[in-house]
């Protein structure tokens, strides 16, 4: 089965502001008891980036 998305709410002008992003997500689940997402960062066509992970239910 393929996984299932959440796209987070923002859209950031730069790389680098949404790799801030993915590093906050990636660390609330560092030290949990669940398994982490897979946190993917996505080029827009119009340059900007957005920020998803994975929802495993």
């Amino acid at each position: 089965m393929a996984p299932r998305w959440i796209y987070f709410k923002q859209i950031f002008p730069t790389k680098f502001q949404a790799s801030c992003t993915k590093a906050k997500i990636e660390d609330n689940w560092m030290n949990g008891y669940e398994v982490g997402p897979s946190v993917e960062i996505r080029r827009l066509k119009d340059d900007r980036y957005i920020v998803r992970y994975t929802y495993d239910e």
